[in-house]
């Protein structure tokens, strides 16, 4: 515990602490990634109607029904073989991602063995403390301009991977957006099965990405690509929260190797982790659902091409590949950018050296900072007015 850092909300606090913003403007704040559309109402409405279920224990397994529905969607979204994933040994409902990302760790990591857990840098810092708790060291890959803000793998020492039982990946990339093509993941399942790692594939953004584009590969296609049908040692995590507009229903799913799956399962048993029935239906309507998924990709669509018309001239900033965050590069310290930003213009933005680690080359995220254009439209307009106006000024 004691190695636990402050979370990057915490930090940004702290930095904000005593300050008075203006207080002519309103607070626009575009510092957490919280989806803020509506949820469609057919889950809400699912949701009440299954509020009868509240008188059983729920199964930790989740309804064949769910399990079913996910399966489907994963075989349809990522181009899987019919029949390749089995709802009943290769998928596992969860409360979440960030829940089933940290808890993963807890029940596979081996401490007699001085384990190692690597992870992209930046990078959520679910993985760093996943890691940490379970007894193991983390190990940071950074992702800069350079390596197009993906891992890079071939920069990995072979003792690294020797000492290696997990690693997290993040695709498309939290908070850059980048996406790892199918060669790169394919790339990385061959050395998980040369130095015997599990990969566990973060991909709640996989379904925000520009219309017109083709939808982010996943691990699990890239598994099939390289002719493991087994997907063994790969696991994804995907999340209702992102896609859906949904994060305060909590619900995800973990799909993957079926004996990984059933390891967490029996974890989960314990820990006593299962999803409320009505909670479960709901979860299902929506996975059937793709008419609300794209209307969401239009509205993100919508925003990204009004803030950039805005902001690209004025500060290093492109479009991402996927997700819902910009990642500009700051013409000043991240840090005091974010507190002057705040200070003269009410607006927030998470520093991007809250979200990294420093290394032998510094801080990846250092003068960068994370734009979640989540607020509504003329909110995401109105804060890249007094972006621009901020930088003019400096």
């Amino acid at each position: 515990m004691s190695r636990l850092q402050p979370y990057p909300f915490e930090r940004l606090a702290t930095l904000f602490a005593g300050t008075a913003p203006p207080r002519d403007r309103h607070e626009i704040s575009l510092s957490i990634g919280e989806p803020r559309h509506t949820t469609p109402g057919f889950i809400a409405e699912t949701l009440l109607e299954h509020l009868h279920g509240l008188s059983r224990y729920p199964l930790t397994r989740g309804s064949d029904e769910l399990r079913a529905a996910i399966a489907d969607w994963l075989t349809q979204r990522f181009s899987l073989p019919a029949g390749s994933l089995d709802p009943a040994h290769q998928v596992l409902p969860v409360n979440g991602t960030r829940e089933a990302l940290f808890a993963f760790a807890q029940c596979i990591i081996d401490r007699s063995e001085k384990p190692l857990v690597a992870m992209p840098n930046p990078f959520y810092q679910i993985y760093e403390g996943a890691a940490l708790l379970a007894g193991a060291e983390p190990y940071f890959m950074d992702t800069t301009r350079a390596t197009g803000y993906r891992p890079d793998l071939d920069a990995v020492p072979d003792h690294v991977w020797a000492r290696c039982q997990l690693v997290y990946i993040c695709t498309p990339g939290n908070p850059s957006g980048a996406v790892m093509p199918l060669a790169q993941l394919q790339q990385l399942i061959e050395l998980a099965e040369r130095h015997d790692f599990i990969i566990a594939s973060d991909e709640c953004y996989a379904e925000i990405y520009p219309e017109g584009t083709a939808p982010p590969p996943g691990l699990l296609q890239a598994a099939i690509a390289s002719g493991r049908d087994d997907y063994r040692r790969c696991l994804v995590f995907h999340s209702l929260s992102k896609r859906s507009n949904a994060p305060g229903l909590r619900s995800g799913f973990v799909a993957g190797d079926r004996n990984l799956v059933e390891h967490f399962l029996r974890y989960r048993t314990y820990h006593g982790s299962a999803m409320p029935p009505a909670t479960q239906a709901a979860s299902v309507r929506a996975w059937q659902d793709e008419a609300h998924v794209a209307e969401n990709r239009r509205l993100y669509d919508e925003k990204f091409s009004a803030v950039l018309d805005i902001l690209v001239v004025h500060i290093d900033v492109h479009a991402p590949a996927a997700g819902f965050y910009l990642w500009p590069q700051t013409p000043v310290d991240d840090a005091d950018f974010a507190r002057g930003l705040w200070l003269q213009q009410h607006v927030k933005v998470l520093p991007g050296s809250y979200l990294s680690r420093s290394g032998a080359n510094g801080n990846p995220g250092q003068r960068h900072v994370r734009m979640a254009l989540v607020a509504p439209l003329e909110d995401c307009i109105e804060a890249a007015q007094r972006i621009k106006s901020y930088i003019q000024g400096l």
